[in-house]
């Protein structure tokens, strides 16, 4: 028997589908014969006592989340994510170069330092990519400092606010499409294939609107026999870039290619969401933890 511990901050438990996915972990772990506890920030001390621990609260390397996973990792855990992956994916720069050194296929992606935010450098990189464009802060995480620009003013402008933030932007190319495939994949298989497809006249899987409110994509779920096989191996490549821990890949169908937009750790499973064709996801992310396979 395994005993995980999966920790987690009040937050995470804010809505019925993230509580449900807890409660569907817990049941398939009690299932398999295994113990699995829910442990907030207060009780990170009990991590040493666990055989494998699971992230479920944002990741940065300045969070609770990278203590929890860091004290994990010393004491030989099993723990998803590793600070390893943490470190990577929440920082885009860091992030795109993986990608870019593995030859991944993505969008044209260029970064920009504080001395390089100029309109001469805005008005070249809109002559090289096209209108519009996509500003992004490094740290960024649910669509929160992602940015479309129209115009090398704008871009200038957007970015010397994106920079209070960090010294360095990322500039892409804007791939319209109607939706991202998000591929989830654990220790190199896939766990689930989703879209998030996008409400009308919106272009990002959150949309932050006036007063605070959030307007979110419409997920659709897929089994991995019905989508494209070159969906699936850019999604590997991509992970395979970053580590092999828990990753949500997403990627922009160009006619038939494939390009990825970003790898994001701890990826978003909520029940009657992304599971909606994969059930057997909390199976395996619990048979990983207790070390049964990966």
């Amino acid at each position: 028997m395994a005993h995980i511990g999966v920790f987690i901050e009040r937050y995470t438990i804010a809505s019925s589908e993230e509580m449900g996915a807890l409660m569907r972990l817990g049941q398939v772990a009690h299932r398999l014969g295994h113990r699995l506890d829910v442990l907030f920030r207060p009780e990170m001390y009990k991590i040493p006592h666990y055989d494998a621990l699971l992230i479920r609260a944002l990741t940065d390397p300045l969070n609770s989340s990278y203590v929890a996973a860091r004290l994990a990792q010393m004491h030989g855990l099993r723990v998803i994510d590793t600070p390893e992956s943490i470190v990577i994916c929440c920082d885009k720069v860091n992030m795109y170069r993986h990608l870019q050194r593995a030859e991944v296929p993505m969008p044209r992606t260029e970064f920009v330092d504080e001395r390089e935010l100029t309109l001469a450098r805005a008005e070249q990189l809109f002559d090289e990519m096209g209108a519009p464009l996509v500003l992004k802060a490094p740290n960024s995480s649910f669509s929160l400092y992602v940015e479309k620009v129209s115009t090398p003013q704008e871009l200038v402008r957007v970015g010397r606010r994106f920079q209070r933030r960090a010294c360095r932007c990322v500039v892409q190319e804007f791939l319209a499409s109607d939706f991202d495939w998000r591929v989830g994949l654990l220790a190199g298989e896939v766990l689930y294939v989703c879209q998030y497809v996008f409400p009308k006249n919106r272009w990002k899987t959150v949309t932050y609107i006036e007063e605070g409110r959030r307007v979110y994509a419409r997920v659709r779920s897929f089994s991995v026999e019905q989508v494209p096989a070159q969906l699936i191996a850019t999604a590997r490549a991509a992970a395979a870039a970053v580590g092999d821990g828990l990753y949500g890949v997403d990627i922009k169908q160009v006619g038939d290619e494939f390009k990825v937009i970003e790898v994001n750790d701890n990826p978003t499973i909520n029940s009657g969401e992304e599971d909606q064709k994969s059930p057997q996801v909390y199976e395996r992310v619990v048979r990983y933890l207790a070390r049964e396979w990966g």
